[in-house]
């Protein structure tokens, strides 16, 4: 009986050892604390639902489906067939065979209207014997050459359908801004509607070293097959056509480049409209302004278009710009380089007027100048040609023609052994009667793959001479 009892002290102390030290060391102490809320202000409890999106994902990366689902559709896959002269081989002289063969090239196109307007890169369908478009429904169309214009690589073409088709309205390029997101569409080795994503890099760049392009940069991959292909921004919007890439590989390995729709856009209404491109010159002669510029002028603006010539008889000259003066602005577009100069300009038509700030002297002026169409361009194997006066033809005997301005350097030998001279009259190309620049400018385009190229001069003894090259 003892031993019972004091196992029962045991196990009671225990138990209170126990609940003893749960009291004073796990417990948590629960003593109420009575908190006075001041009633200076009401305090009220936000109703609405909004969340911080600082480091949300739609804040690192726009949202591209809506822009992607916009442009798929209207972007098409282009096959360019072509014949070429292959070497001949022994089984073609067993065979009788010509040494011809078919040659295929691929690349993109952009719907532009309902109706089946396509925009494309000229070299795109360069020589093409045959045209066809694939759809991104994989429906297929032969298409027919509309037009082309080599100097921004833009070609148009158009396809017969009876149904209205998908089509991308050309955007404002100049409202894009450096480091917007945009998109490329496109079909690189022949993947069909490839959507790759990127940002603009820089504007009015200029790969050729001789201020003729005016280029949207961006980082967007861009590969063989993407050229024709879109570019376009968050909207939706059609901003660009995907022309170029800078690679040693052949292949995208960061750059690529894509005509502003702008200039796209301008390029395929001269051709709808007139059936060539109708450029209107400002109608100076000058470069882009930088350090080593600015100093051997003795100007302190680093940025601009520095006048050294007028020409004569041109918007510029009429308008009252002169020599020394340096063009900061035209309309609202900021020229800090030679291409942002060529590239508005492009935009334009002849007989606009653009307001051109400048300044003079340290001085701030604006102009306005009347664009004209230019007096000049160049002809292969000639040169430089311009658009002859009345009394330069009847000096020659003739009421059409144009006159040589300045010889190609590879061809002034050629010419001087033949007796034709710079200010000789250039009366035919090709067989078509020359009375304008734009005349020349037609028939070197009409002009067939392979085939020669047949100029009628009127050289210094008065004859009228036709010389072929090929």
């Amino acid at each position: 009986m003892k031993k019972i009892l004091t196992l029962v002290f045991v196990s009671a102390l225990g138990g209170l050892l126990t609940l003893g030290g749960y009291k004073l060391f796990v417990e948590d102490n629960k003593e109420q604390i009575a908190i006075e809320q001041s009633s200076d202000f009401p305090v009220f409890v936000p109703t609405n639902n909004t969340t911080n999106t600082i480091n949300s994902p739609s804040e690192i990366a726009p949202d591209f489906v809506e822009a992607a689902e916009k442009s798929i559709d209207a972007v098409v896959h282009v096959k360019n067939t072509s014949i070429v002269s292959a070497p001949m081989t022994m089984r073609d002289l067993f065979y009788g065979r010509s040494s011809e063969r078919a040659q295929v090239g691929t690349g993109s196109g952009v719907i532009i209207s309902p109706t089946g307007y396509i925009v494309t890169n000229n070299h795109v369908i360069k020589n093409a014997n045959e045209i066809s478009i694939t759809l991104n429904n994989n429906k297929a169309y032969m298409a027919e050459l509309i037009g082309t214009d080599e100097t921004t690589d833009i070609a148009l073409l158009k396809i017969e359908t009876e149904e209205e088709l998908p089509f991308m309205a050309f955007g404002d390029s100049d409202n894009a801004k450096i480091g917007e997101w945009v998109l490329a569409v496109g079909n690189p080795f022949n993947l069909n509607s490839t959507v790759t994503a990127g940002i603009i890099s820089a504007k009015a760049r200029d790969l050729s070293g001789q201020n003729l392009q005016s280029f949207i940069q961006t980082d967007a991959a861009v590969n063989p097959g993407n050229s024709g292909g879109a570019l376009v921004n968050t909207n939706g919007d059609l901003i660009g056509i995907n022309t170029a890439i800078s690679s040693r590989t052949g292949s995208y390995i960061g750059y690529s480049f894509a005509v502003p729709s702008n200039i796209a856009r301008k390029i395929v209404n001269d051709i709808m409209e007139y059936g060539n491109v109708q450029n209107g010159i400002l109608g100076v002669v000058g470069g882009a302004l930088n350090n080593k510029a600015a100093e051997q002028i003795g100007t302190e603006t680093t940025e601009g278009f520095y006048v050294s010539d007028v020409q004569k008889d041109t918007g510029a000259e009429k308008a009252g710009i002169q020599s020394g003066d340096i063009i900061k602005k035209i309309d609202n577009v900021e020229i800090t380089k030679f291409s942002d100069l060529t590239g508005y300009l492009k935009t334009k038509n002849p007989n606009d007027v653009v307001n051109v700030t400048l300044m003079r002297d340290g001085n701030i002026e604006v102009l306005p100048v009347k664009l004209l169409k230019p007096t000049m361009t160049t002809v292969q194997a000639i040169g430089i040609v311009k658009n002859a006066s009345e009394r330069e033809l009847k000096k020659f005997g003739t009421d059409y023609g144009i006159r040589i301005s300045q010889f190609d350097e590879n061809y002034k030998t050629y010419w001087n052994e033949n007796g034709v001279s710079e200010g000789s009259i250039i009366t035919r190309i090709n067989g078509e009667k020359l009375y304008s620049i734009e005349d020349a400018q037609t028939a070197m385009k009409r002009r067939r793959f392979n085939e020669p190229l047949q100029i009628e001069i009127i050289n210094n003894d008065g004859d009228k001479v036709i010389y072929n090259f090929r």
